[in-house]
This record gives C-alpha cells, sequence and structure tokens, in this order.
C-alpha cells in the first residue's frame, strides 16, 4: 500500500479587497503586461563626507526599502507591494502559494531591520564570536517562526484575511528547509534560536544542499529516495551573496617554496578548484532586537561553460566542471557505501570548513588584531566530528600561508576549536583512509602525520612510554589500509570536549575516550546536557496548550524562562484545570487524525492511546522492538472474546523516520511496519483496537503535529547507545508520557519530572556488555512472547518471509547485538502498566501536566548559556543598549 502523502493544486480564492488594494496602486503596464514599479526620477545630491554619505544611505534605505509599521493596513499596503512588485502578479493570478510568498517577503523586511542593526553592531564594537559549525541545520518553516519572534502574528493574520486568505492556509505553503536529517540537525537549529534570543554573538556555518538528504515514499511497503526539491521555488528566507566567494581546492600536490622572508614553507599546489558561494539565512531572536544568521555554502564551477569543448561537439565535457562542481552541495551525506560516495562525503566536509574559515579569518582580518589574538576573537564549535578537518586546515593556513611557526599556530588552534560529541558507537566514529586523505587533501595528510607525531611524543615524554597506550590513542589506525580517527583528531585538536547527556558524557569518558581522559584530566571533558527551543516545541507548534499555560501562570514570560513552568504544579490535582489540559490533547489528536484521514486515508479514533516514534531508523533506536511488540499485541487481540476485546485500551501506534540509503536492515523495518499496518488495519474481527500508521518523510512540519498529540512516545534505544535524544524533550514538554529505557536524556528527564510520571524498563548500561559476552559464547535465550511473533512473521501472516528473513537473523543468528530478545519482556510488561494507567484520566491527567512543568532544564536556552560560559568565554551583546 502507498502511504505517500496527497497533495491538491492549491485553489485561486476570492478577493475584494485585495481587488480593491491592486487597482489603487499606481503602476506602469508595459505592452508586454509586465508590471513595473513606479521608481523616483528626482536624485538626491551626494554629501560631502563619507559618513554624511552612509548614515544618508541608511536613511534612505530605511524610509524605501524597510515597514515603518505593523498595524494591519501597513502590513496589507506591504504585501501587495511585494505582490506586484516582487513577484509581478496581478489580482487575476494570485494562488495561495505566492500570497505565501508575497507575505514571507513583507515579513522578511521588517526581519532585515533587525538583522541589519546587528551586523553592523557586531562589525563595529568587534566583539569575541562563537562560530557553531554543523552539517546540518534542521530549522524547518521560517515564516511562522518569524511571525512570534516579531510579535505581528495577531495583525498579520487579520492582514492575510482581510485580503481573502487565511494565514493557516498559507503556512502549510511553505516548504521544509531540507538541510539536515534527525537530532543532529534540529539541535543546531535549536541552539541557534537559543542564541539569538540570548543575544550571544554567535553565527552558524553549514552547507546549502539542493536537495537535501532525500525525499521519503513508501511504495508497496518500501522505503524509495527522492530528490526533494525544496528550492524549486522562491525562497523568501536566504539571500544569496554573489560578492562572498572562496576557492577551495582538491587533489594536487605539495611543493617546497620559499617565503617573502627566505623562509622554506610548504605550499598546496595544482589540482582542481571550485567556488563556495555565500548564501545567509538570517535567525530571529524571540522578542529581541537581535537577529542572527547561518551561511551555507553552495559549490559553483570556477567556469561554467568551456565552449571550445562545444565548438568540438563534447557537449558532455562542455558542462562537467559544472556539474562536478555542483555535485559537491546537491546531498545530505551521499550515499558512502561505494569509493565513489566516501571520495564525495569527504570532498563535502572539506569544502564546508574550508570556505568557513577563509571567512572567518576575513573578518578577523579586517579588524587588524595580530594573530595572537584570534582565539580571544573567535571560539568554533565543532558539532560532531563531520567538520574535523577545520582542525588541520586552520593549522595549514597559518603556517603555510600566514607563516607562523607550528608551536604559535597549534597554541592557537586548541585554544580555538572545542569538539561537541554525539555518540559512543564505535561504528558511527568517522574514519577516513590515509590513501584517500593523500589523494584528495595531500597537504592536510601531511600535517595530521605531525600532529600526531608531536602529540605522541609529548604523552610517551610527559605521560607514559606504554606502546600499547600509544597505539591506542594515536590518531592513525594502524590498519590495512591506516586510518584516520577523526574523533581523536578533533579531542587532540579542541581545548573542550564535551558529551550531550550525563549518561553519555559519563560514558565516553569512562570508554570512548578513557586514555585522553588519563593524559589530559577529567577538566577537558565536560557534561552539557541538550536542550530545545520552548518557542518552536511549544509556543509554536501548540498553540492551544501555549495559550492555556499563559492564562494560568499570568503571562508568557515561560518561554524564555522555561523553569517558570513550574507553577503548573500547583494545578495538577485540579479537576477544571485537568479538564481543559485534557481537552488541549485531544484537540491536537484531532487534528493529527485529520492529518492521517487526508493524506494516508487511514481513520483513527482521537480517543485511543496515541503511542508514537518517530525519529531516525536505526537499530539501535529499536523501532524493531517496537513493532514486535505491535505485532504481539495483534496476535493476542485475536485470541480474545468479543467481551475481552470491549475491556482493552484503543491504541494508534505511529512511526516516522527515514533509514539512511544504504542501510538495508533499517529499510527491512520500515517494510515489516508498512506490513504490519496492512495486516492490523484491514482486521476487522479487533475493531479498531490496533492501528498501525507509517507517516512518510518525517520532517520538522510533521513533528510540530504530532508531537503535540502524544500520549505516549518510545525512546527505547538499547542502555548505553543513545548519545542524548532531544525528541523525547519534545514530547515530554508537550505533555506526553514517556515509554523508555535507562538511556541518554530520558535519565534527567525523569529526575526532573519524577520516576513516577514515567514508564521506564530495560537492562541498563553497565550490564550491557557482560550480555552480550554472556549471548556470544552461551547463545540466545528467546522469551515465549517474542517467539509467537518470530513464527508469525516466518509463517508468512505479513507478506513474504523470505523478505524479513535477514531481519529475523539479527535476533537470532546475528547475536542480538541490541538486546532486543533481552529486553522484550520487560518491555511488554510495562505497556501492561501503561494500558492499566490510561484508564484512569484523572491519574493519566496529573502525570501529563506533571511532566510538562518538570521540563524547564530542557531549554536550550540553559544549554546555550552554559557553553558560553563554560567554553566560548562568550557575553550577551545588545543591539541597540
Amino acid at each position: 500500500m502507498s502511504t505517500t502523502p496527497t497533495s491538491s493544486r492549491p485553489r485561486r480564492l476570492s478577493m475584494p479587497k485585495l481587488t480593491r488594494r491592486l487597482t489603487n496602486v499606481v503602476i506602469h503596464v508595459d505592452d508586454n503586461d509586465n508590471v513595473e514599479p513606479v521608481t523616483p526620477t528626482s536624485v538626491p545630491s551626494r554629501p560631502s563626507t563619507r559618513e554624511e554619505l552612509d548614515e544618508k544611505a541608511k536613511s534612505n534605505w530605511k524610509k524605501h526599502m524597510l515597514p515603518e509599521k505593523n498595524d494591519t493596513d501597513s502590513i496589507e499596503q506591504d504585501i501587495v507591494h511585494h505582490t506586484i512588485t516582487t513577484l509581478c502578479r496581478g489580482v487575476y493570478n494570485i494562488d495561495k502559494l505566492a500570497m505565501y510568498q508575497a507575505t514571507a517577503h513583507s515579513v522578511r523586511d521588517r526581519l532585515l531591520e533587525d538583522w541589519n542593526c546587528t551586523q553592523e553592531a557586531l562589525h563595529k564594537e568587534n566583539p569575541k564570536r562563537c562560530y557553531y559549525m554543523s552539517m546540518e541545520f534542521l530549522i524547518g518553516r521560517a515564516l511562522d517562526n518569524a511571525l512570534n519572534c516579531l510579535k505581528v502574528k495577531k495583525n498579520y493574520k487579520e492582514s492575510v484575511n482581510n485580503l481573502g486568505f487565511s494565514l493557516e492556509d498559507l503556512l502549510v505553503e511553505e516548504k521544509d528547509a531540507a538541510l539536515g536529517n534527525g537530532g543532529l540537525g534540529r539541535l543546531a537549529a535549536c541552539y541557534m534560536d537559543s542564541t539569538a534570543t540570548l543575544d550571544y554573538p554567535t553565527w552558524g556555518y553549514g552547507l546549502r544542499y539542493q536537495y537535501g538528504i532525500f525525499k521519503q515514499i513508501i511504495k508497496d511497503g518500501y522505503q524509495n529516495e527522492m530528490p526533494d526539491y525544496w528550492l524549486n521555488f522562491d525562497n523568501p528566507w536566504e539571500f544569496p551573496r554573489t560578492d562572498i566567494r572562496y576557492e577551495v581546492r582538491f587533489h594536487g600536490y605539495v611543493a617546497t617554496k620559499m617565503n617573502e622572508k627566505g623562509e622554506s614553507r610548504m605550499s598546496w599546489e595544482g589540482g582542481d578548484k571550485v567556488q563556495a558561494m555565500a548564501y545567509d539565512v538570517p535567525i530571529p531572536g524571540f522578542d529581541t532586537k537581535g537577529c542572527g544568521n547561518i551561511r551555507l555554502w553552495s559549490s559553483k564551477p570556477l567556469n561554467t561553460f568551456d565552449f571550445d569543448s562545444f565548438n568540438a561537439g563534447d557537449y558532455e565535457r562542455s558542462v562537467s566542471e559544472q556539474t562536478n562542481a555542483q555535485n559537491l552541495t546537491s546531498v545530505l551525506y551521499p550515499n558512502d557505501n561505494h569509493l565513489v560516495g566516501k571520495e564525495l562525503r569527504l570532498k563535502q566536509e572539506y569544502f564546508f570548513v574550508s570556505a568557513s574559515l577563509q571567512d572567518i579569518i576575513h573578518r578577523f582580518k579586517r579588524a587588524k588584531c595580530p594573530w595572537k589574538d584570534f582565539p580571544d576573537k573567535v571560539a568554533v564549535q565543532m558539532n560532531d566530528t563531520h567538520p574535523t578537518l577545520a582542525v588541520p586546515e586552520l593549522q595549514r593556513i597559518l603556517v603555510d600561508v600566514e607563516g607562523l611557526e607550528w608551536d604559535d599556530a597549534w597554541d592557537i588552534v586548541t585554544r580555538t576549536f572545542a569538539f561537541t560529541n554525539h555518540t559512543v558507537l564505535p561504528e558511527a566514529l568517522e574514519c577516513w583512509s590515509v590513501p584517500m586523505m593523500e589523494k584528495i587533501l595531500p597537504r592536510h595528510m601531511q600535517i595530521i602525520y605531525d600532529i600526531n607525531l608531536f602529540f605522541l611524543q609529548k604523552v610517551e615524554r610527559d605521560f607514559s612510554p606504554d606502546r600499547e597506550l600509544l597505539k591506542r590513542i594515536s590518531i592513525i589506525e594502524e590498519t590495512s589500509p591506516q586510518q584516520v580517527r577523526m574523533a581523536y583528531l578533533a579531542v587532540v585538536g579542541s581545548h573542550t570536549v564535551n558529551g550531550v547527556a550525563a549518561l553519555h558524557s559519563d560514558l565516553i569518558r569512562k570508554n570512548l575516550f578513557n586514555d585522553f581522559v588519563k593524559y589530559y584530566g577529567p577538566e577537558k571533558f565536560i557534561n552539557i546536557t541538550n536542550g530545545i527551543t520552548p518557542r518552536r516545541w511549544l509556543y509554536q507548534s501548540n498553540p492551544a496548550l501555549r495559550d492555556l499555560i499563559t492564562k494560568t501562570l499570568g503571562s508568557e514570560d515561560w518561554a524564555t524562562h522555561l523553569d517558570l513552568l513550574q507553577g503548573l504544579k500547583k494545578y495538577a490535582d485540579d479537576a477544571a484545570f485537568q479538564d481543559a489540559w485534557a481537552d488541549v490533547k485531544l484537540q491536537n489528536k484531532k487534528r493529527l487524525a485529520d492529518w492521517i484521514k487526508t493524506n494516508m486515508n487511514i481513520t483513527v479514533n482521537p480517543h485511543a492511546l496515541f503511542d508514537i516514534q518517530v525519529k531516525r531508523i536505526h537499530e539501535y533506536k529499536r523501532q524493531f522492538m517496537n513493532i514486535l511488540s505491535v505485532i504481539y499485541r495483534y496476535k493476542s487481540l485475536k485470541k480474545m472474546s468479543a467481551e475481552d476485546l470491549e475491556q482493552q485500551v484503543p491504541r494508534v501506534v505511529i512511526f516516522g523516520g527515514k533509514a539512511a540509503p544504504g542501510y538495508y536492515i533499517a529499510k527491512l523495518v520500515i517494510k515489516l511496519i508498512n506490513s504490519a499496518a496492512d495486516v492490523i488495519n484491514n482486521d476487522v474481527s479487533i475493531k479498531d483496537m490496533l492501528k498501525v500508521v507509517f507517516i512518510p518523510d518525517y520532517n520538522v512540519s510533521l513533528a510540530e503535529i504530532i508531537v503535540p498529540a502524544s500520549d505516549i512516545s518510545q525512546h527505547i534505544s538499547t542502555a548505553g547507545t543513545e548519545a542524548s535524544g532531544t525528541s523525547n524533550m519534545k514530547f515530554v514538554l508537550n505533555g506526553g508520557l514517556i515509554l523508555g529505557t535507562v538511556d541518554g536524556a530520558n535519565i534527567e528527564i525523569c529526575e526532573q519530572i519524577g520516576k513516577e510520571n514515567i514508564f521506564m524498563f530495560g537492562v541498563l548500561a553497565d550490564a550491557v556488555d557482560d550480555i552480550r559476552h554472556n549471548q556470544k559464547y552461551h547463545g540466545l535465550f528467546i522469551d515465549a512472547s517474542l517467539q509467537v511473533v518470530i513464527d508469525a512473521i516466518q509463517g508468512g501472516e505479513f507478506g513474504d518471509p523470505s523478505v524479513f528473513g535477514p531481519l529475523i537473523n539479527t535476533l537470532t543468528y546475528g547475536g542480538d547485538y541490541y538486546l532486543i530478545s533481552t529486553d522484550f519482556k520487560s518491555y511488554l510488561q510495562e505497556h501492561t502498566v501503561v494500558d492499566d494507567t490510561f484508564r484512569d484520566r484523572a491519574v493519566w491527567n496529573k502525570k501529563s501536566i506533571m511532566c510538562t512543568a518538570g521540563m524547564g532544564f530542557f531549554s536550550s536556552d540553559r544549554a546555550v548559556r552554559t557553553y558560553a560560559e563554560k567554553i566560548w568565554k562568550l557575553k550577551p551583546f545588545k543591539v541597540g543598549v
């Protein structure tokens, strides 16, 4: 069954007021019916000084380009202005998409004033800045966020309505920015929101992916990947910087040259070059004049067209340079299960860090500061290992280009960079083969060799000559071929390394980087538990709950001071408040049920328990265990009498998430979910007591509908494998209860909301290794309940059993590395506890209220303040103060 969301072409609406406004605007229409704005004929005289010219330019720019008022009449005029001048549209060809674009441009104008004032003030005062380097920024839709941050949504809603449209209809016209995949990118987006809201001078750096990771299509139950054409239409939220371009080199050779001082220096020569062109994405702060920025790089060829090849009839070669260059930023994380894909991904990462560092250095040099001040003006946070090539790249620039001595340059490097680790899984730690590095980045490989040599010499001299220790901590792994361990390079090149949850940080200190902790000392390795922005994940996505909370607490200060949610605790036993709270949840469930019906043609009961697991599909996240439990529930319901069936808690189980294109087992999990859904959803004998839905192409905008509707969300990773998780925080902030393992941020959430308000099960992290050892040498024990499910799958109840053979083997012949067989019995038992608790609505409602009330700690504002104080040494920079 295909579960691809359906869509319809926007209909043209009647717009009497828009018609009047368009007919009252003075415009010129040429012979071809092209609309042109009337431009002033007078030209002001030139001021006598540069200062006067600058002031006059600013005044004119604000007068002619920026809106001055936010009343409904002014907003309507601005929207009409953009309808005519920006979109070149008339009253008879305005549909919802065009009206969205005109509205977005008018909001952008208001945002631009804050953005320009912020950048001008930063340029003038030159405070220390942080640059957050991340390969992903999952920012979602921008219009609603901007309206809320600028506090103009109410007037815009009225203005758009006056023009014959609904603001809610326009909001859904915006495409999600396809700049990320999962929690890593959404975390980066939340942090950019918080740095802007808290007025920290911070920029994000990333890549502008033309097609995102992919658009997920479900066909016959299987995941299919299609390009995500999110940039097919005008994107009002980015600003192309055609004047900001940097050359990036690949391949080539290393030569020895004499510099102006007569010193011998290495020089990277030859090879291939591409250009990195900047696109800026303003990030508004909430209720502040400060405005942040994410600068994204798009790859461009140095020469777009080869006329000689074209004239010679070699048409493919004539555009090959353009094609090869654009491939660099076409797709997020190209499929790397083959050599070409690995090379492209390595190039992508270097392209990203090279352009970003060139831009950072250009800005630093403009202030004419000496190089020794670089770490006092620049902090760079590496979000995971993807930006780690920035370490040898900055060292190369300082030594080869700027002429600094090695030790002086390395001191600058190690005082500039900090590293956030996001995994404890060895297979998730990036490694690049030395031969590939030598081919694509020959000078960087030399520098990495030297960094490693000097590091190991220092360890041997100052700490221990133990050869096994030196081998374990070497940046170069002695395999065949040799590998560069990027996480180790990031640790050695950074002044601070942080984990993202208490358990995760403890595990990386004890296991992953244990030898480095012994050498550097524990003070280099700290914990900063992740956070989420309450502006996006409650204020915007759950307006009914937002309004209830604001009314109850007496103000909306909680949106920037999330600890104020504790004030809800005193209402947790209030019956009237519980009813109001439950009604909000029901309305959110109805909204999601309507979406599912409209887009997937599946009818679900909004009064049922909504059980949700939406996140990247991976074995360690154990969506497989979830669907196995769903099948067990189905088999149990099938055995019940009609009377017993009526006594059960109806449940809607919702999945969502993408599997990496080359991740075969994860894609089989998606197939099993959809195959099971086909059987369960069409079995009338269970009387709709169980429904299964896989929502395709899960993204931020879908999350904004799904998260507020949850009764239970599942975060069931094998203990010790999830670094933190942030989806768990989003669900609990919106009053959803967690069913989870003692892993990642689940532990800290439990501490904050109370263990009585969370459903926990499964083995603990310190027992995992022993269990795996016993399974390996003493065999698996498959519980009877799990065997029932395996038999059903292998018996063909959900389609051809041979399709799922490799999946079942991960439980049996595969050794069950993620301990599904170990945790399955306790998992089912906790599901029973969930059902029993859900029957008592007063108890459940109280738990839901207490969940939201206890989530103050998990604001990204708290996390960003900790980064600024402990790592970046950054102070807030208020604009206009």
